[in-house]
């Protein structure tokens, strides 16, 4: 009898530590409410930016990617971001994708310009600019490099002052 108290006991503790961590959990992942308002970007290429990524302007979080697709008429991806009501976003703002590290994750950057007219709920992000392709980089800064070699190794002059030795 005295075991089955125990039990229960431990039982009980361990279901309140869960619910509690819980409750944490769900208070540090920032879940909107869904207040605010929603801005548009067009992009060439979003490099792996999704819905549920943040926004953020000089670092700090001020809204949410909400929804990524292809707009039909222009060939570009629209994002959708959802901004917090007490953030007014200049209409000359310029928008940028993000990485947060070197081993990937994405974010959007806004750059509020100067304008003192504001983006509107439905407004739009006018100056964007797509992620740089980090393996694009490496392939050019590689070939460039081979070029470079290339075009001095023919050459058997290049340190004279090693002749003399």
């Amino acid at each position: 009898m005295n075991k089955n108290t125990f039990e229960t006991a431990l039982g009980a503790f361990v279901l309140i530590v869960a619910v509690i961590f819980l409750i944490l959990s769900y208070r540090m992942s920032n879940v909107s409410s869904g207040s605010g308002f929603t801005i548009l970007a067009d992009f060439s290429g979003i490099g792996g930016l999704k819905a549920g990524d943040s926004v953020q302007i000089s670092g700090v979080k001020i809204g949410t990617v909400s929804d990524v697709s292809l707009n039909t008429e222009t060939y570009l991806a629209r994002v959708s971001m959802d901004i917090d009501d007490n953030i007014q976003i200049p209409d000359d703002t310029a928008a940028l994708i993000s990485s947060e590290s070197l081993l990937g994750g994405r974010y959007m950057l806004l750059e509020p310009g100067a304008s003192e007219t504001y983006l509107e709920d439905g407004g739009r992000v006018i100056y964007t600019q797509a992620p740089q392709n980090l393996e694009q980089l490496l392939g050019q800064f590689i070939f460039s490099v081979q070029d470079s070699k290339g075009e001095d190794t023919s050459s058997d002059d290049q340190f004279p002052e090693d002749q003399d030795l």
